[in-house]
């Protein structure tokens, strides 16, 4: 079996080899991708995540003069 030259880390006599550049660059880039979202989220809903507000009250008065109107 021993391929030897193809570097790589053995452990217990199986040896896993070294990713290539594109999977090192696409992985970081996902990886920030996904706590550019996370912590996105966490800001819009901490406060209801947190109990600090509920769920039903919404992110501030969004109207824009649309709607129950005194007719």
């Amino acid at each position: 079996m021993g391929g030897g030259g193809h570097g790589g880390t053995t452990y217990k006599g199986y040896t896993i080899g070294n990713p290539a550049r594109w999977h090192s660059v696409t992985g970081k880039g996902l990886c920030a991708v996904m706590w550019f979202w996370i912590l996105y989220r966490a800001k819009q809903d901490g406060p209801v995540v947190l109990g600090w507000r509920h769920p039903w009250e919404g992110h501030g008065d969004h109207s824009d003069g649309h709607g129950h109107e005194g007719h």
